[in-house]
C-alpha cells in the first residue's frame, strides 16, 4: 500500500512539472499588462522561476532514485537466448583402450565434442534476502526525499527574498518620482512667474538663468529615476522567471507603516524555523545513513537464485522442425561472507564518519549564524527606521523652508539664489529619503528571513 501511494505521489508530481513547464508561457499576450501585487509576484515567481523549478525536477530525479533503490528488493528476472554455428569442431585425443579393452592400450583416436549447431535458451532469477547495503539503503529513502523538499523550499525562500526587494526597490523609485514631480511643478511654475516678471524688467536676466540651470538638473535626476525604475523593472521579471518582453505593472503602494508592520519583540526562537538548518539537519541524518550502510557491509549477505532453460544440439540447421529439446532447472542459495577487503571498508567507515561530524559542526555553525542575522537584522532594521523617520522629518521641513524662501521671493524680498539654495537643499533631503526608505526596504526583508518568517 506504501508503495502504491508513492506511486501516486511521484504521478502527481510529474503532473504538476508540466503545469509548470507550461506555465513558463505568458498567460497573456506579452503586448497585454499584467498588474501583480507584491504577493501575486511571489506566487507567480514560485511558478515560474528557474532556480525553483530546477530545484523541483531534483526532487523528482530524487524520487525517481529513490525508485531506483526499491527496486533492489525485488526479483531481479532476466533472460538470455545463444544459438551457436561451429564450422569446424574442435578435436581432442583420447586413447581408444578406454571404451575398447581389444583394442591396444596407448593407440590416440582424434575425437569431435559437441554438433554443429547449439541454441540455448535460460532464465535466470536472484532474489536478495538479506543485504545490509540494501536495508540501510531502503531506510534511507524517506530522508533523501526530505532533503530533495528541503531544497526545494531554500530556493523558495531565496525567490522570495529577490522578489522582494526587487519589488519595493521599485515601489521607491515610483515613491521617489512622485515627489520629484511636485518639485519640477514647482520650479517649473516659479520659472514661469520669473520670466514674466524679467519681462517687465523687475528682475535680472541672471535670476531666470539660475532657475533654468536648477530645472535642467531636476529634469535630469527625473530622467534618473526612470531609468533606475526600467532596470528595477527589468530585475523584477527576471527574479520573476517572467518574460521581459512582458508588460508588468505594480499594484501595491509604498508607505512608511507597511514597512515596520512586522517588527515586534521576538520569543523564543527555535532554529528549526530557519531552512538553512532544517537542510543541514537533514543532510546529517542522510550522512548518518550513509555511516550506517558502510559499517553493515561487514555482515554475510544472502541471496536466493533460480535458472532454468532448454538447449538443442544438432548437425543440421531443422530448428523449426518439431524436434526434441532437453530442459534442465536448478536453484540454491548464495551465502557470502566479508573477510578482507584489504581495509577499505574501514576507511569508508572513518570517511563516513567524519562526515557526519562536519555536519555537526555545520548545524553549530549556522545556529551562530542565524544568532548572528538576527542581531545585525535587528539592529539594521530599528536604526535604518530611526533614520528613514528622521530624514522623513528633514525633507518637510526642507519643504517648508523652500515653499518660505519662494513666497519671500515672489514678494521681492527674496533672491533666486535663496531659492535654490532651498530647491537644492529640499533635493538633497529627498535623495537622503529615499536612500533611508531602500535601506529600510532590504533590512526588512533581511530581518524577516532571519527569524524565518518569509
Amino acid at each position: 500500500m506504501q508503495f502504491k501511494w508513492k506511486l501516486i505521489a511521484l504521478t502527481g508530481m510529474m503532473m504538476q512539472l508540466l503545469t509548470y513547464a507550461n506555465a513558463q508561457q505568458p498567460a497573456v499576450s506579452p503586448l497585454e499588462t499584467v498588474r501583480f501585487t507584491v504577493k501575486e509576484a511571489v506566487d507567480y515567481a514560485l511558478v515560474n522561476q528557474y532556480a525553483v523549478r530546477n530545484a523541483k525536477l531534483d526532487e523528482l530525479i530524487t524520487l525517481a532514485k529513490n525508485k531506483e533503490v526499491s527496486g533492489l528488493a525485488l526479483p531481479q528476472v532476466s533472460g538470455t537466448a545463444t544459438f551457436q554455428d561451429n564450422p569446424i569442431i574442435q578435436k581432442q585425443l583420447i586413447d581408444a583402450s578406454n571404451f575398447d579393452p581389444s583394442v591396444p592400450k596407448g593407440t590416440l583416436v582424434a575425437f569431435s565434442f559437441g554438433l554443429k549447431y547449439n541454441a540455448l535458451g535460460n532464465v535466470d532469477v536472484n532474489q536478495v534476502l538479506f543485504d545490509p547495503s540494501v536495508l540501510v539503503a531502503l531506510q534511507a529513502r524517506k530522508t533523501l526525499e526530505e532533503l530533495a523538499r528541503k531544497g526545494v523550499q531554500k530556493s523558495e525562500v531565496d525567490v522570495k527574498t529577490a522578489v522582494y526587494k526587487a519589488y519595493f526597490n521599485v515601489l521607491a523609485a515610483d515613491k521617489a518620482n512622485k515627489i520629484l514631480q511636485e518639485s519640477l511643478l514647482r520650479m517649473e511654475k516659479t520659472l514661469n512667474e520669473t520670466r514674466e516678471t524679467y519681462k517687465n524688467g523687475l528682475v535680472e536676466k541672471l535670476d531666470v538663468d539660475r532657475l533654468v540651470v536648477q530645472y535642467n538638473n531636476l529634469k535630469s535626476e527625473e530622467l534618473r529615476l526612470r531609468n533606475t525604475r526600467d532596470v528595477g523593472i527589468a530585475s523584477l521579471k527576471f527574479q520573476m522567471g517572467m518574460p521581459m518582453a512582458q508588460q508588468l505593472e505594480l499594484k501595491d503602494t509604498l508607505s512608511n507603516e507597511a514597512l515596520t508592520a512586522d517588527i515586534q519583540e521576538q520569543g523564543q526562537f527555535n532554529y528549526n524555523n530557519r531552512i538553512e538548518y532544517q537542510l543541514l539537519e537533514t543532510q546529517k541524518r542522510a550522512n548518518e545513513y550513509n555511516l550506517k550502510r558502510y559499517r553493515m557491509q561487514g555482515l554475510p549477505s544472502l541471496n536466493a537464485f533460480g535458472q532454468g532453460g532448454v538447449s538443442r544440439q544438432s548437425n543440421t540447421f531443422n530448428y523449426f522442425q518439431q524436434q526434441l529439446w532437453y530442459g534442465y532447472v536448478s536453484w540454491g542459495l548464495t551465502l557470502k561472507v566479508p573477510i578482507f577487503s584489504g581495509l577499505q571498508r574501514r576507511r569508508k567507515v572513518d570517511q563516513a564518519f567524519i562526515e557526519v561530524q562536519k555536519s555537526t559542526l555545520s548545524m553549530e555553525n549556522t545556529r551562530n549564524s542565524i544568532d548572528l542575522d538576527q542581531t545585525q537584522s535587528s539592529t539594521n532594521l530599528r536604526n535604518n527606521i530611526t533614520l528613514l523617520q528622521s530624514q522623513e522629518d528633514n525633507m518637510k521641513l526642507a519643504n517648508e523652508v523652500y515653499n518660505t524662501t519662494n513666497i519671500k521671493y515672489k514678494e521681492g524680498v527674496g533672491s533666486s539664489l535663496e531659492v535654490i539654495t532651498a530647491e537644492t537643499a529640499l533635493l538633497t533631503a529627498q535623495n537622503n529619503y529615499f536612500s533611508a526608505l531602500f535601506n529600510v526596504i532590504v533590512s526588512r526583508i533581511d530581518y524577516l528571513k532571519a527569524y524565518g518568517k518569509l
